[in-house]
């Protein structure tokens, strides 16, 4: 269980820390358009080779179908919340959608990281590299967005730590899941993740990038893409 807690901190410290290097400078549009490509790509890689292909073969097409639903819905129905409290239309909230994508996903990832550890498959170092991959640029992007929204350093960042604390901890009840985890569940947690990021994708994090680093951000993102499937294919 040790273990499950060390390896949740560290996976979910990337969250704080791309946090960090976003509000400790400012960073031009361009720059920060050019990370979210990046990192949109290294999450398209992430729901193809550690998500869906995984869940395909842990639970099969239903739980995953089901997975990715929920997923879907959950995203697009808190987004929608988070817009209403202004969360595209100022009010301080710019780059909450980011931190949600980062939370719906990272919560399922995790306790799927906490099952495997229990089921003692260990830790892919290629899995926890390529999790940086795609945290790391989340982080920046949406620290820089809440920031010319009107939010605080202070602010930005705690609310940072406290999607990093949850998304540890999920690591913790994925571990405590594993004896009553079966294939299907697994398989829709993985389909859940995939939903809820792929919604975020589209809505949020291609186009705030495309409007950003403009022609250039196709380009990254298959950069992006490149390396985390590389990563991913490590193992």
């Amino acid at each position: 269980m040790v273990e499950a807690v060390v390896w949740g901190v560290v996976a979910a410290l990337s969250l704080v820390i791309g946090a960090v290097l976003g509000v400790a400078r400012s960073w031009r549009d361009g720059l920060v358009g050019g990370v979210l490509a990046f990192g949109a790509g290294a999450l398209i890689s992430s729901v193809a080779f550690e998500l869906a292909q995984e869940g395909l073969q842990k639970g099969g097409p239903v739980p995953v179908a089901v997975g990715l639903a929920l997923g879907a819905v959950t995203f697009f129905v808190a987004d929608r919340a988070v817009e209403r409290i202004g969360g595209r239309s100022g009010g301080g909230a710019s780059g909450l959608p980011l931190a949600l994508g980062a939370l719906l996903d990272g919560i399922p990832e995790q306790a799927v990281l906490g099952i495997g550890l229990a089921a003692g498959e260990g830790v892919s170092v290629a899995l926890l590299v390529a999790i940086f991959v795609s945290n790391l640029p989340e982080g920046i992007g949406s620290a820089s967005d809440m920031r010319a929204g009107g939010k605080s350093r202070r602010q930005i960042v705690l609310i940072w730590v406290a999607v990093a604390v949850v998304c540890a901890l999920a690591t913790l009840g994925g571990y405590a899941l594993a004896d009553v985890a079966g294939g299907s569940l697994k398989a829709g947690i993985d389909g859940f993740a995939a939903g809820a990021l792929l919604v975020m994708l589209v809505d949020s994090m291609v186009p705030e990038a495309r409007r950003k680093a403009g022609r250039r951000a196709g380009l990254v993102t298959v950069l992006g893409f490149a390396v985390a499937a590389g990563l991913s294919n490590l193992t």
